[in-house]
């Protein structure tokens, strides 16, 4: 016998209501995205899915998977899709190009543009973008403009636009969607440099753009034109250095003889927070920090902490190296940051690691520190000043003001 809290469950309403009511404690602040996801029905856009997951707001949705089991596709988290809405700030009347299709972002749009904005959406793969418009339609949202096409080139027939969101991770900003924006316009994008990825809101600064805001944030790689690999250079079976350049020629034999051998452990006397800005802080303060992978196998013999099972940002020099670690202390704040360095130079590249730490710790604690800008290749003359990555389009260069 079905009760009646059992039918409540069960009704899309009350669980999305529950939904917004959960963002709006720490991700929704306009009332105009909170309407927009409270009238939206995202379980029309995952026939199939049970209710509660759908409406789970920290749950995303794979709607289509390569044949490793790896996501091609997926409706995003609703946290992390009312982040970039937020990041965004569309208002009534814009006109909206939408990167990646899944449908439900999409009529999200279509709510806070109304009746005189526009909205398209566009995908490479041709069994995404007609699941969109067939969800999109379900859902009542037949004006949403859905189309097949490699993003890397926009969709020029219908700009200028004055916001792009691109909900797939892109490692670049192609020409396209520069030359599409309207002079007001605002891209947000989930870009990737220096082995990391943040969603940015970039708006126009001459013939190139600069951070409006950014956040942690990742998605499914964009396929195409846009694709990217990142380099992989094997210390052994069981560590790996991941970067997004060329590998800058790793000393692995040295390194592999460091790994195996003492440690030292040095504490700076920093708060550990915000570890997501302390990262970012990081990896753009050296031209090239790599992140360490390691089995499970290597941190239970001791050799490393649990860090490097999700990747751990270091600093390398020779056959010497270092990653941050943290423990408990009260005098800052509950946990205090440090290092363990490993090889010959162990000491030297501890010290740099734990000065970057403290600097961090001391001027850049808070969200949105950095100045993140992108500048295209016919923008740049010399190469910008302080830490910068090259890309296929142009240059992303971040400052820490």
């Amino acid at each position: 016998m079905t009760t009646t809290s059992e039918q409540r469950v069960q009704d899309p309403a009350v669980l999305r209501a529950a939904m917004v009511s959960e963002l709006r404690e720490d991700t929704i602040a306009s009332e105009a995205v909170a309407a927009a996801f409270s009238v939206v029905p995202r379980h029309l856009f995952a026939p199939g899915e049970q209710l509660e997951v759908v409406y789970e707001a920290n749950t995303p949705l794979v709607t289509k998977t390569g044949p490793d089991g790896t996501a091609l596709s997926s409706v995003s988290a609703a946290h992390i899709q009312a982040v970039m809405l937020e990041q965004a700030e569309i208002e009534p009347g814009m006109r909206v190009l939408e990167i990646g299709s899944g449908g439900y972002n999409a009529a999200l749009i279509a709510e806070l543009v109304g009746a005189e904005g526009s909205v398209t959406s566009v995908d490479i793969d041709p069994e995404i973008a007609a699941r969109a418009r067939v969800c999109l339609r379900s859902a009542g949202y037949e004006r949403v403009r859905v189309l097949q096409a490699d993003a890397e080139y926009g969709v020029a027939e219908h700009a200028p636009y004055d916001r792009i969101i691109v909900t797939v991770g892109a490692w670049d900003i192609p020409p396209a969607w520069i030359e599409q924006l309207s002079e007001r316009g605002r891209i947000v994008v989930p870009l990737r440099f220096a082995g990391l990825s943040r969603c940015i809101a970039f708006d126009r600064s001459g013939p190139g753009l600069v951070s409006h805001s950014y956040c942690l944030g990742g998605f499914v790689p964009m396929q195409g034109e846009g694709s990217f690999a990142e380099t992989l250079v094997p210390i052994n079976g069981e560590a790996t250095l991941r970067l997004d350049g060329p590998d800058p020629g790793f000393d692995v034999p040295a390194l592999r003889a460091a790994m195996h051998g003492p440690r030292i452990e040095r504490w700076s006397g920093a708060a550990f927070d915000l570890p997501d800005e302390l990262e970012l802080f990081v990896v753009t303060s050296a031209r090239q920090v790599p992140f360490l992978f390691a089995s499970q196998q290597l941190v239970d013999q001791g050799v490393f902490t649990p860090a490097v099972t999700y990747g751990a940002a270091v600093l390398v020099e020779g056959g010497s190296f270092a990653y941050r670690t943290k423990r408990e202390n009260e005098d800052t704040g509950g946990w205090e940051s440090g290092v363990f360095a490993y090889g010959p130079r162990a000491e030297a590249v501890a010290e740099r690691y734990v000065a970057l730490l403290r600097r961090w710790a001391t001027q850049y604690r808070r969200r949105g520190a950095a100045r993140i800008e992108y500048l295209p290749t016919t923008a740049v003359g010399a190469a910008p000043a302080g830490w910068y990555a090259p890309k296929r389009h142009g240059v992303v260069a971040v400052s820490w003001p």
